[in-house]
């Protein structure tokens, strides 16, 4: 029985989470209009993962929030990631470009 309930503990549990990640996808313009408008964040970097994904760093200068979006190429783009506190490298510390790790 213990096993029954940690189990039905464990499936609600994951529910809100799922539900979650799902509300955190749409059209890629309105994910933007509202990391624009009302966070203030502005694209400052990324790149492809692969021919179905690519990935952006959002960042607010005035705020010190960040997002991370990943756009599919049916052009939904979800949010991966967010957070406050965003700590800038020193241009002195940067590795030149195309120099792995």
């Amino acid at each position: 029985m213990p096993k029954i309930l940690t189990g039905a503990l464990l499936a609600a549990a994951l529910l809100p989470v799922q539900a979650q990640a799902q509300s955190a996808c749409g059209q890629r313009q309105l994910v933007v209009q509202k990391l624009e408008a009302g966070y203030g964040e502005a694209f400052v970097g990324g790149g492809m993962q692969s021919a179905t994904a690519i990935y952006e760093v959002w960042f607010s200068e005035e705020k010190g929030t960040w997002t991370i979006l990943m756009t599919r190429s049916d052009g939904i783009t979800c949010i991966m990631a967010a957070g406050t506190n965003w700590q800038e490298v020193l241009p002195g510390k940067r590795k030149p470009h195309g120099i792995p790790g």
